[in-house]
């Protein structure tokens, strides 16, 4: 148990008011708030926490902090006036549970795709050289065993401190951990402390949050900005923007890649359905993963493991029995030797990555069906770019909803089909129902086989229609076009 005084010892402030008090919890909801809780008054998009004060202080709540004083102030209220919430909900938090990432190896990942992926199997390889290993991803969050289940990228700064504490006092070592960057603009990872930081690639994403690429990059970069002297970070070279993460970072910097001059190298010497044959730093390794995107993320990965001191060679060994993250490339087989892939590529760069690895892979006769849509209440500006990647790389394509969110679905693919010619068209068939546009896809547009790709949804087990997250799971869906064939 600590106080508002103590807590806010080291913490900015504009002023404090009223007489000190012990806080048991700390909260950001107000239906959390009660007797013993710290409220912060947060401005979210849609709500300002501010207007909930006599709310909380009704339910016995009588420690706020606030951006803006209210005019009257209960005589037995401590008020805390800072700058940001949310810079002072994340401070807070790391002193309310004893600063657990500085008791560990906090590695973060950042990037437009391959995220997911690589913390999984940093996780995974971890473990394999005998560490006690957290994760934090978009799929789950997980220690050693047992899963957490996830809301976001990053969790919210009072959970993500909670979450490691946990971790902590679990025995985790190390901890591997997607950073979005939403996390880094509302200030979600602020005082946590990283050992090291990895970024993948970027491309277009999230340009309905960030409004331009310009910011989305400087999100990005902000994350390297504020690693300490003593962390690592690694950048991909070979992604035109990679050497702009290190610009002003004040940790040691690493570089990979597959075609610049790096730190760490790597060459494609095969890449099938049987997976990947690399030369890695100068080693042979045969991986189970596939496609030139998942040699950057085992690339990645070594690189990690290498500056985190593993032996280089029990790491090759432990990563060629690594296996995909759920949803990611993850291929499933029916009946007449049809092969569906099921990937969570809901942005232009990652559709076209994943229908290239495709085309590399298949053979000459197999034929390529693609299933893809676009969320609602997202960047519009992909819509038309993701169903003509879907066109080019395609032999037919079904575009279906993916999460329309509280938008009107047949506007959405409205938007995608107006980024098609004539003759795209052609292959395109437009069912908006999803089950029924992966029926479609599998039942008959795919003969004796061919491969089909169902894109966006990956690991979801839900679609979010009109507000309300409806049982769904592509991979589900996809079992039961098969045995339907049967």
């Amino acid at each position: 148990m600590a106080s508002v005084q103590t807590l806010f010892q080291s913490i900015p402030v504009v002023q404090i008011t009223g007489q000190d008090q012990s806080v048991e919890m700390l909260c950001f909801d107000s239906r959390k708030a009660e007797q013993g809780s710290l409220f912060f008054a947060m401005r979210g998009t849609q709500v300002d926490g501010h207007q909930f004060l006599p709310q909380v202080y009704a339910q016995g709540c009588k420690a706020w902090v606030v951006e803006q004083l209210p005019i009257d102030i209960p005589s037995d209220v401590i008020c805390v006036q800072v700058k940001d919430s949310n810079e002072a909900l994340a401070l807070a938090a790391a002193e309310f549970y004893g600063h657990p990432s500085k008791e560990l190896k906090l590695v973060g990942i950042t990037g437009t795709n391959g995220k997911t992926t690589s913390v999984t199997l940093l996780f995974e390889l971890f473990r394999k050289l005998g560490h006690r290993c957290g994760l934090i991803s978009t799929v789950q969050n997980k220690i050693e065993d047992r899963v957490i289940p996830a809301t976001h990228t990053t969790p919210d700064a009072l959970s993500l401190q909670a979450l490691l504490r946990e971790m902590k006092e679990e025995g985790c070592s190390h901890v591997f951990m997607e950073v979005s960057s939403h996390a880094v603009v509302q200030k979600r990872i602020f005082g946590v402390q990283f050992c090291g930081a990895i970024f993948s690639n970027i491309t277009r994403d999230h340009l309905d949050f960030h409004e331009t690429f310009d910011a989305y990059i400087a999100a990005k970069k902000g994350f390297f900005d504020a690693l300490q002297a003593s962390a690592f970070a690694l950048t991909n070279v070979d992604d035109k923007r990679g050497m702009v993460m290190l610009q002003n970072t004040k940790a040691k910097k690493y570089t990979y890649g597959l075609l610049n001059a790096a730190d760490f190298k790597a060459k494609i010497i095969s890449n099938g359905l049987s997976g990947l044959q690399l030369e890695m730093n100068g080693q042979h390794l045969h991986a189970q993963l596939i496609g030139t995107f998942n040699a950057y993320n085992l690339l990645a990965i070594y690189s990690t493991a290498i500056i985190l001191g593993e032996d280089a060679l029990e790491v090759l060994i432990q990563l060629s029995s690594l296996k995909t993250a759920p949803g990611r490339f993850e291929q499933m087989g029916g009946s007449n030797h049809k092969m569906a892939i099921v990937d969570y590529a809901h942005t232009p760069d990652a559709l076209e990555n994943v229908l290239k690895t495709i085309q590399a892979i298949r053979s000459k006769n197999q034929k390529i069906i693609t299933v893809v849509g676009c969320g609602g209440n997202r960047d519009s500006g992909k819509r038309p770019i993701m169903a003509a990647l879907a066109a080019k790389y395609s032999d037919a394509f079904v575009l279906t909803s993916d999460n329309p969110r509280k938008e009107d679905p047949e506007f959405i693919l409205d938007q995608m089909e107006a980024g098609l010619s004539g003759e795209d068209k052609v292959k395109m068939t437009r069912l908006v129902d999803r089950k029924e546009g992966i029926f479609y896809a599998i039942r008959q547009l795919a003969g004796a086989g061919d491969i089909i790709l169902v894109a966006g949804k990956g690991h979801e087990t839900y679609q979010d229609i009109q507000g309300v997250k409806y049982d769904f799971d592509d991979k589900q869906v996809i079992q039961e076009a098969f045995d339907a064939l049967n």
